[in-house]
């Protein structure tokens, strides 16, 4: 078996108003995808963020190390790619092709080829309560809250930060307590705060009754573990600090933790190198026991990819009511997420099914994908 094509597309979507989290609004979703294809008329595909160069880096570097290869060869394809590139968004999407290869050759689920999945539904979290153009979030955070639990949805990530904590924060506090209970509310600065600001909006979070508080502060370097002053607000709140969601290497992820700048870490399959990279600094945080929660914003092939990624990890502790790591799924609008797949992926009592077919799982619309694709 020879991989004998290999093919970015740039797919896009227009909004049909801007919306987004504290820092900027977009007006597109889009993605970047890989498409991997053989001798043998096997085709894998792979995704990561759209990223100033990666595409071409995809397209000169990494296409000719992998033509005429065997993608069964993954480790070494890997190595070869990696020590080109030292590019996490690149290698990330190839590297999911080339399990979803992989794992056709051998008619197995991308867990199936690593021992075995741990589970065959993953309890999911919504990423949701954006700001959009023009509105108060006064105005809409409530009745989205709302909305989402009466879908059953068992935990949403909030974004905050785009005003004053002043305003915020009375915000925040009515949608904590109009939610029952038992749903989970996290919040996402999205690096809107400074170092004093992020301290005080934690400290109050902390009495909300929120469950994490993830990128509070700017993030100097994706490619190092340069969270400047997470270490120091990290040591001053009681509420878990996430990140990592831009780190691209398994070596930044282990200055992240050795620094004690993140509670819980949250790489990227299609940021940090791909799934095996993913699983490596799973590891590294199990052994400073830190949980690891992966991060998942993109289109239908990332949640997929993460999806099976997440079947292979284990429970953060052996006791009978340990949380297992959940999907973060993003419900802004987004038809790269929900309409390129010819079965989608639906929740179910707040779960989704890992896809048991081989490889990713999943076939991608070629129809649907049409409608999207620039150029």
């Amino acid at each position: 078996m020879k991989i004998r094509q290999v093919t970015t597309i740039l797919a896009r979507y227009p909004l049909t108003q801007p919306t987004g989290p504290s820092i900027w609004l977009y007006t597109h979703r889009e993605v970047l995808l890989v498409r991997l294809e053989t001798d043998d008329g096997l085709v894998g595909w792979g995704e990561t963020c759209v990223m100033p160069g990666v595409r071409a880096v995809i397209d000169e570097v990494c296409a000719p190390l992998v033509l005429g290869q065997d993608p069964r060869q993954h480790r070494r394809l890997w190595q070869a790619m990696w020590q080109a590139t030292l590019n996490g968004f690149a290698v990330g999407a190839m590297d999911i092709a080339l399990h979803d290869l992989w794992g056709q050759a051998c008619g197995l689920s991308i867990a199936e080829l690593y021992g075995g999945r741990l589970r065959d539904h993953v309890p999911v979290y919504v990423s949701a309560l954006s700001y959009v153009a023009g509105r108060d979030p006064a105005d809409i955070w409530l009745d989205e809250a709302q909305r989402l639990v009466e879908q059953g949805i068992p935990a949403i990530k909030m974004r905050i930060g785009r005003y004053p904590w002043r305003h915020e924060l009375p915000l925040i506090a009515r949608v904590r307590d109009a939610l029952p209970d038992a749903v989970r509310l996290m919040a996402d600065g999205n690096a809107a705060y400074t170092l004093p600001t992020a301290t005080r909006v934690g400290r109050a979070l902390e009495q909300i009754g929120l469950d994490w508080f993830e990128e509070p502060m700017p993030q100097l370097s994706p490619s190092q573990a340069d969270y400047a002053g997470y270490e120091r607000l990290a040591a001053h709140l009681d509420i878990p600090i996430a990140c990592g969601e831009i780190l691209q290497s398994r070596g930044a992820f282990q200055q992240l933790l050795a620094q004690g700048k993140a509670d819980i870490v949250q790489p990227d399959v299609a940021i940090c190198g791909g799934i095996a990279e993913t699983l490596f600094v799973a590891d590294l945080a199990r052994l400073s026991a830190v949980p690891c929660i992966p991060h998942c914003w993109g289109g239908a092939v990332t949640i997929a990819a993460t999806l099976q990624l997440l079947a292979l990890l284990p429970a953060p502790t052996a006791g009978p009511n340990a949380e297992v790591a959940p999907l973060e799924l993003d419900v802004t609008e987004n038809p790269l997420r929900t309409a390129l797949l010819a079965e989608p992926l639906t929740i179910v009592a707040g779960q989704l099914a890992v896809p048991s077919g081989p490889g990713l799982g999943i076939v991608v619309d070629d129809a649907a994908l049409a409608q999207y694709r620039v150029g």
